[in-house]
């Protein structure tokens, strides 16, 4: 299984760590339904060199619109050399005729109902030359394939995934594009996303789904069951989800600590044109004010490009996210992805200049602009890069802040992102950038100022010597047969020792809560030897 690295991502002119956060997970869930004894290997590209001198049964290969191109030679490389070729992704939905060209098999959209299928046809000699996804469930997915990740290539090797799409749809987003044909937003049940979550070491996490926040019901059950496990998280949401009453203190207290947040322009006619809806007639001030008073951090994502974009919008969009004390920023140039609405609405207007997809990568100018000329675009992109990422600029958004462990979080943070990029290369080389870990969790607690969510504490059993320490996780069903409650407790003298202690907790402490999700609570409290 191979992920080709980007093409942006082998440039000499940016830095690697971008390309060095995540593992794919995507490929260690496909991976997750083959057999036991099949031999499988997953590459990365973009934290390893790929060899091409073996011989696999199988290549399966995800593809993205600016490593079309070399997935495209890497699949002919092994077709050539017999091996049956897979490809799927965001591109191969939005281009299926182009890929079908280097593969045996093609997949549309996301793979949980086609990729078991096309197991049972391949193994029965009858695989398809096309799958494509209507059923769409996160129901009986198997845990990932955590153990084909090579943890130490990653800054952030505990990344999940809990949720698939989004519930709304921008006309430049290529979700719609993906999830075409069915259901685009829909989520795990909470006890499976907690199950994971459980399966991670260490305290920090990624959510990489595009709105966490979406199903709000999922979200505040989800917040609910983490709380009491200690962790620090980031992920992404909405303007409109940060300003939901309570929603975001439940995520904070159980250990957000920093959030992507696309408000991609303060012009409320170019929102309305991109469909942009969960941003129009919302306050972005109050959303930021909102998430700093709870000690979260913010990654503001603008897009420039917009029809209603002229020369001025990159010094007042920087300036703006300066004076907002927004920690750090990513920039992006309008690009319509083919499958888009903006893709078709552009081509109709015959304001495409090409279909390079090398260059589709936020960084370069593919279309002709209403109030700019292509070079405009792309010289204001650099340059608010460039003035947001100043020495200057980062004292004054950190200034904003109210506290000095505020400050001194958002200057590391931003300086750390985006002022030593010799030094994450030569990290990255070494192969040492596990090893920053730690450093960026202490700076999401804001140097200790902020600690990770934690539970109530109380003492079970009084008596003398501590026992053990454990997080008590009240799932539904025999509570005598729940592997996440039993897991955390370490120490007891034995198995029915263990479950006398389990049974009194649930007895006196939280009657009900084992049998209804909706009612879970985490507690982590201090047992002792009685």
């Amino acid at each position: 299984m191979i992920l080709p690295a980007l093409t942006e991502a082998t440039s000499p002119l940016f830095r690697p760590v971008k390309y060095s956060l995540f593992p794919p997970l995507g490929l260690a869930t496909l991976a997750a339904y083959l057999d036991s004894d099949d031999e499988i290997t997953i590459t990365d590209e973009h934290v390893e060199k790929l060899f091409l001198d073996d011989m696999p049964d199988m290549v399966v290969i995800q593809v993205y619109i600016t490593s079309a191109a070399r997935s495209y030679r890497i699949a002919d490389h092994y077709m050539r050399r017999g091996a049956f070729v897979v490809l799927g992704g965001l591109h191969v939905t939005s281009m299926p005729d182009e890929a079908a060209e280097h593969a045996d098999t093609i997949f549309l959209g996301p793979g949980e109902d086609t990729w078991p299928q096309f197991l049972r046809d391949y193994r029965a000699g009858q695989p398809a030359a096309r799958y494509e996804s209507r059923t769409r469930t996160l129901d009986g997915v198997p845990p990932i394939r955590r153990d084909l990740i090579k943890r130490s290539r990653y800054l952030v090797p505990n990344s999940i995934v809990v949720s698939r799409g989004c519930p709304y749809v921008c006309d430049f987003c290529y979700k719609e594009a993906f999830f075409k044909g069915g259901r685009s937003y829909y989520t795990q049940t909470v006890d499976a996303a907690l199950a994971e979550i459980d399966r991670l070491p260490g305290r920090h996490l990624y959510f990489l789904d595009d709105h966490l926040f979406g199903n709000v019901h999922f979200a505040s059950a989800l917040f609910d069951g983490m709380r009491g496990m200690g962790r620090l998280w980031q992920a992404a949401g909405t303007v409109n989800s940060v300003l939901r009453p309570d929603l975001v203190e439940k995520a904070a207290a159980c250990g957000l600590r920093s959030l992507f947040v696309g408000f991609e322009t303060t012009n409320t006619s170019n929102l309305r044109e991109q469909r942009k809806i969960q941003n129009v007639h919302h306050d972005y001030g109050k959303a930021i004010r909102r998430l700093h008073d709870l000690g979260v951090m913010v990654n503001g994502s603008f897009v420039f490009g917009m029809d209603a974009d002229d020369e001025t919008v990159f010094e007042r969009t920087v300036e703006w996210a300066i004076s907002e004390g927004i920690e750090t920023s990513t920039f992006h140039i309008l690009t319509p992805y083919p499958g888009t609405a903006l893709h078709t609405r552009m081509q109709q207007q015959g304001r495409i200049l090409h279909n390079n997809w090398d260059l589709y990568d936020t960084r370069h100018t593919v279309f002709q602009p209403m109030r700019l000329t292509p070079a405009q675009l792309e010289a204001g992109y650099w340059r608010a890069y460039k003035d947001f990422y100043r020495w200057g600029s980062i004292v004054r958004g950190a200034a904003a802040k109210n506290t000095w462990s505020g400050r001194l979080r958002h200057f590391a943070y931003a300086a750390g992102w985006k002022k030593f990029e010799p030094l994450w290369d030569f990290v990255i080389r070494a192969r040492q950038i596990a090893r920053m870990l730690p450093l960026l969790e202490t700076i999401l607690t804001e140097f200790g100022a902020r600690h990770a969510g934690k539970g109530n504490t109380a003492p079970l059993v009084h008596g003398s010597g501590i026992f053990a320490v454990a997080t008590i996780c009240i799932l539904p069903g025999d509570i005598g047969e729940c592997p996440l409650l039993t897991k955390r407790i370490t120490g007891a003298h034995d198995s029915q020792h263990l479950l006398e202690i389990v049974a009194f907790f649930h007895r006196s402490c939280l009657p009900g809560a084992g049998r209804d999700w909706r009612r879970r609570r985490n507690v982590r409290f201090v047992l002792k030897r009685g």
